[in-house]
């Protein structure tokens, strides 16, 4: 069984036999610094000839800590990411936080994201989905894989067919995710398509006290699983200099290391594509 296909963004197909990648630093920094990395994403896009959107967020409500950076703010950081459109005219991915943020985002970027830890909050799923921009809902640490049918299902109740979902892990414990491959094939049972969120499933939650660790080793071996098993496409944070990164320093992948990675995943996406759908 495989998922429903659909644009995710002008030119940017999910679920059609491609390999869509959204990539971007996790918070906006800086906005001159943020057209920077948009520039070198584009780069890579073009070398590796994968369709890319990037993503980055205005604002990270949910931190370990109060005084963890959070980010510009609306306002700020939707203009830093129209900066971005204007300069390398790549597609925009921001997160949504509450119902009233979703229709000045839809403004600027062509997907919405719900956060995992709202992903049960019916308000903002069908704010979101009403604004008619491609929408992906973050699986829940604390969800099992067919649980999200129902959340799909409210999105596509509000009279949205583009809602895709990430799977980043369950929490295994304290301060661990563990990563069931088996929900990429139990949603697209349900003709959802899925993608890896490569970084964030690298987290160790709450692991520093006033921030989340996380442990870069895993990167590569869990996303040839995860296309091995049937992931729509990929989705990771990436930065320039991780370890000074103001958000999730220990997870983010270096620009290098990132293109590297992809390169890799794009060689068992071919490969799996030549075997044809699973049943």
């Amino acid at each position: 069984m495989t998922a429903d296909g659909f644009e995710l963004a002008p030119g940017i197909a999910l679920g059609r036999g491609g390999l869509p990648v959204i990539a971007g630093p996790c918070v906006i920094e800086d906005r001159d610094w943020l057209v920077g990395v948009a520039q070198q994403l584009q780069a890579m896009s073009h070398r590796l000839g994968l369709p890319l959107i990037f993503k980055s967020s205005f604002d990270k409500a949910n931190r370990s800590s109060g005084e963890s950076f959070r980010g510009p703010g609306l306002t700020e950081g939707l203009a830093a990411l129209a900066e971005v459109r204007a300069a390398t005219g790549l597609a925009l991915l921001t997160d949504v936080h509450e119902p009233n943020q979703c229709a000045a985002a839809a403004r600027i970027c062509d997907v919405l994201q719900i956060p995992a830890f709202l992903c049960r909050q019916t308000d903002l799923v069908v704010e979101a989905a009403a604004t008619g921009r491609a929408l992906l809902i973050k699986k829940g640490q604390f969800m099992a894989p067919a649980d999200m049918v129902r959340v799909v299902d409210k999105a596509r109740a509000a009279g949205n067919a583009r809602v895709a979902v990430t799977e980043r892990g369950n929490s295994f414990g304290y301060h661990n995710l563990v990563v069931d491959m088996r929900s990429f094939s139990i949603l697209a049972e349900h003709r959802i398509s899925v993608l890896y969120d490569v970084t964030h499933s690298l987290q160790l939650p709450g692991a520093r006290e006033r921030e989340s660790g996380g442990d870069r080793r895993f990167a590569e071996p869990l996303t040839r699983a995860a296309i091995a098993a049937g992931a729509a496409g990929l989705y990771l944070e990436t930065h320039p200099d991780p370890d000074r990164a103001r958000c999730d320093r220990e997870t983010q992948l270096p620009l290098a290391r990132a293109e590297n990675l992809l390169l890799s995943a794009l060689e068992i996406h071919r490969s799996r594509a030549a075997e044809g759908p699973w049943v």
